[in-house]
């Protein structure tokens, strides 16, 4: 990794979308007490989609749209494909590693038999890193039927592949077929520690995440597109949004919405959402101009991997400060509120630290690349 003084110019939208969904991310993934959430603060149980389930794909869909401006840029400094590319399987390589380095020193436990290989951010690395290859080395066309064909095939893989040992196609969190593969190729010892019989990060299911990927290079794509002014720009995206989001409700109906299983109903549906927001975030911010209420957000937006590293480390040893024999949610939160009212203010206290470390990283202008 590197750090550079130098603020890079940026879709502000963009930023500030990015910046949303990390602050909401740390939000729900750090409650003062796992036992009181609300609900909307928790993944669906399995079929369906709840505000919490829309972080990961905003994200996804995000590295999309970055890609477009990121390899557009470095394609006008004169940067040639190959060196591109490298810099890209660079870059998955380290996100992996500062992955597993991570799940190691918090668990502190170096047994690489026991090591969690999904992830979150290993799936992030990879969509990031096939994407960059499709976006340089393909057209946009070649990349629309790419996208049909990654969500056709998925479909048709896990509703009509039996699969070996239970002899029939099922969308269960077990018996899938992604499921099997997990199984089979990583073995159970490196899935998700909750089960190791699956993993909601499993790799039959980086083949649509990669189309949501591909559906933010279609909308970075448009958003680029020098030829059309900016109204028209902002209604194609609520279109485009809306339709994605009617076709996955048509899906649903045979092939479930589903985070976990990342089924292509899923993808159209959290993309046309992420599609519908970053045109409204596009049109309030960049076209008309209203930029006051942006500054919080974008202090998480410029170092957005960072902030999710972070998010990590910074909850878990806290939580080890003792005030007395209680910790600091313990203290400051739960003897004076509602068991989900204290998980949500625990939850809003560990953003605003986080907050201000990130603040302080871009008040020196020191925004961490990799």
């Amino acid at each position: 990794m590197s750090a550079t003084t130098i603020k890079p110019k940026r879709l502000l939208s963009l930023d500030v979308f990015r910046g949303a969904t990390i602050a909401f991310m740390i939000l729900v993934n750090d409650p003062g007490d796992w036992g009181h959430i609300y609900a909307p603060l928790e993944h669906s149980v399995w079929n369906g989609c709840t505000p919490t389930d829309l972080v990961f794909p905003f994200f996804l869909f995000m590295v999309g749209v970055s890609i477009v401006y990121a390899m557009e840029s470095r394609k006008a400094s004169g940067e040639n494909q190959s060196k591109m590319i490298l810099t890209a399987l660079r870059r998955m390589v380290i996100l992996m590693l500062i992955t597993w380095c991570t799940q190691m020193i918090l668990r502190w436990n170096f047994d690489l038999g026991k090591l969690r290989l999904p992830g979150v951010l290993p799936r992030i690395a990879m969509v990031y890193f096939i994407c960059t290859v499709l976006y340089l080395k393909t057209s946009q066309k070649t990349r629309d039927w790419i996208f049909v064909i990654a969500l056709v095939g998925y479909y048709l893989l896990m509703t009509l592949v039996p699969v070996p040992g239970v002899g029939y196609a099922n969308l269960e969190p077990e018996t899938n077929l992604g499921a099997w593969v997990d199984r089979t190729l990583l073995t159970p010892d490196h899935l998700w520690r909750s089960s190791h019989t699956w993993d909601p990060e499993g790799l039959l299911g980086t083949l649509p995440a990669i189309a949501t990927g591909l559906f933010g290079i279609r909308v970075g794509t448009w958003l680029k597109r020098r030829d059309r002014d900016d109204t028209i720009k902002t209604t194609w995206m609520f279109t485009y949004g809306v339709i994605a989001v009617v076709a996955a409700l048509v899906w649903d109906l045979f092939f479930p919405i589903n985070k976990a299983l990342w089924t292509s109903s899923f993808v159209l549906y959290t993309g046309g959402l992420a599609t519908i927001t970053l045109a409204m975030c596009f049109w309030l911010i960049d076209v008309q101009g209203y930029k006051r209420f942006t500054y919080p957000f974008v202090v998480f937006g410029t170092n957005a991997i960072t902030a999710y590293v972070l998010s990590g480390f910074i909850p878990h040893y806290l939580n080890l400060i003792k005030l007395g024999d209680k910790s600091i949610y313990q203290t400051l939160f739960q003897p004076y509120f509602s068991p989900v009212n204290a998980s949500l203010l625990g939850a809003i206290f560990i953003v605003a630290i986080l907050w201000l470390v990130m603040w302080i990283f871009y008040l020196r202008k020191i925004f961490i690349k990799i």
